[in-house]
């Protein structure tokens, strides 16, 4: 009887440099990919493999098949799942870690000193599982997939889905659904909840030893700083709030920000209980689980900053002082408030800035949410705003209180009034966009892939990573969401 033996390790291409695992045992764990049997493509970004120079023809070719689904090993990867901890609906959850995720190392790509960290999630049981199979379900990663791609197409720092893998494989949740592997890259899956981990212990060199691997690969400049970690600090908070402007002003709600899902590099992580709003609501909430609120959308913001303060806590052993931490958490919310406005201008296709522009703003928003107004389409719709009649009747029927409108429109035409109308509107269509991810397009994609149709996947990526442009074969995609999307409940198990 001959023995069995391990297929030789599959040569891509990639040049590996797998950092992250020098750190050492204590950050992480070795492992494996667990096999997924009889696998199949649902899907992959073309714009995602050339980051890593990767031929798409062979990314969906049986070889990359195998390799994207955990059954072939990558000759130059070194699996591990990282341990990291955190506080989850603002509880201190204790340790955590990659319990459905294999970081396969570090690969250089395609642009000059450019490398990305490959993940497979849903490649099964780690250490870090915890009472979990390790696996995801294809549901809940094809919303990942076209999500991800969606917000780069945005631009809107998030981490990549490269390819989206699918199996018979039966994963039982609330029923019984079918496996898939979802591969991501990012720069660094590093979490604020990493810094939580090592912060606990009596021994601070691994969280000296983890912060200076981010300083000295993604932010060199605190180096030269006089207290280098309180730099590393401030530097995160500004990112933070970059990212949370982003999120605001195109209605993205996130629905789990734990700390654990919070990026070091400023990055969207972890697309679970996500929405893009239909209706403009401040108070909505996207995760049917978030019984309480927490994270609400119009609380994102402050419960950025409340996990930025949790990042700054797990920091203070190396900070010292705890003056420095604050002031490297105090410019949270003018960099926030200042990123915001900057973003709401360009929507509205204002190139200069006025004193009073925060209250146009902030009154508009306040018709967006009494008259509950689609909030995507409103701003789309005032990218062909003119003062005249006809200019304005696309934008004015949207809302039920059209006096209140009309009062508003007389101000916002005050406002841009001696400008380039050709050129405000194009400014505004490179800040509107026509298409977001909703929830009932993603579901109808859903729908179709569990019958083994993949299509919807594959046009709703087209459109979305070019969300600004106007795509008439989709124009759909556009169109108001039907009345049963208000039904779709998301959780985090989604």
């Amino acid at each position: 009887m001959q023995p069995i033996t391990e297929p030789a390790p599959l040569d891509i291409g990639l040049s590996w440099c797998n950092r992250f695992s020098g750190l050492g045992s204590k950050f992480y764990t070795a492992v494996s990919p667990q096999p997924l049997p009889n696998p199949y493509w649902v899907a992959y970004s073309r714009s995602a493999a050339q980051e890593l120079g990767l031929d798409d023809k062979w990314l969906s070719s049986p070889s990359g098949l195998q390799a994207f689904s955990g059954n072939h090993t990558l000759a130059g990867s070194l699996p591990l799942a990282s341990v990291y901890s955190g506080h989850q609906f603002g509880a201190w959850a204790g340790q955590l870690g990659d319990g459905r995720a294999c970081l396969l190392g570090e690969a250089k790509g395609a642009q000059a000193q450019q490398t990305l960290e490959i993940q497979l999630k849903g490649s099964g049981h780690t250490p870090y599982s915890r009472f979990g199979d390790g696996r995801a379900v294809l549901r809940s990663s094809i919303r990942e997939f076209l999500a991800s791609e969606a917000m780069h197409g945005l631009g809107i720092p998030t981490t990549r889905a490269l390819c989206l893998v699918g199996s018979p494989l039966p994963v039982v949740r609330e029923t019984v659904e079918t496996a898939a592997v979802l591969t991501r890259t990012a720069p660094s899956f590093i979490r604020f909840g990493h810094f939580e981990h090592f912060a606990q212990g009596p021994d601070v060199a691994p969280l000296r030893q983890l912060a200076d691997y981010v300083i000295d690969l993604f932010y060199p400049a605190c180096r030269d700083q006089a207290q280098p970690y309180a730099a590393l600090l401030a530097a995160v908070v500004e990112r933070t709030a970059t990212l949370l402007a982003h999120w605001q002003s195109v209605g993205f709600c996130h629905g789990v920000m734990n700390t654990d899902n919070m990026s070091m590099l400023g990055l969207t992580l972890d697309y679970g209980p996500f929405q893009f709003m239909d209706a403009y609501n401040p108070a909505h909430v996207c995760n049917h689980t978030d019984t309480l609120a927490r994270y609400a959308f119009q609380q994102q913001p402050k419960v950025a900053y409340w996990n930025l303060f949790c990042l700054g806590q797990a920091l203070m052993p190396l900070i010292g002082e705890q003056d420095a931490a604050l002031a490297a958490l105090e410019p949270y919310r003018p960099l926030f408030a200042a990123a915001l406005l900057a973003r709401y201008r360009s929507k509205l296709g204002l190139t200069d800035a006025r004193p009073d522009d925060g209250l146009l703003i902030d009154d508009l928003l306040s018709l967006l949410a009494q008259d509950r107004v689609d909030y995507s389409i409103f701003w789309r719709r005032l990218c062909q705003f003119s003062v005249d009649a006809a200019g304005a009747t696309a934008v004015r029927d949207l809302f039920l209180a059209r006096d209140r409108f009309d009062a508003w429109a007389q101000r916002y035409a005050q406002r841009t009034q001696g400008g380039d109308p050709t050129q405000r509107q194009a400014l505004m269509r490179r800040h509107n966009p026509r298409y977001v991810l909703r929830n009932h397009l993603g579901e109808l994609a859903i729908r179709a892939a569990l019958q083994m149709d993949f299509a919807p996947v594959h046009n709703l990526l087209l459109v979305l990573e070019k969300p600004f442009d106007e795509h008439p074969a989709f124009a759909h995609f556009a169109d108001f969401a039907p009345d049963w999307a208000q039904h779709i409940e998301i959780s985090c198990s989604s």
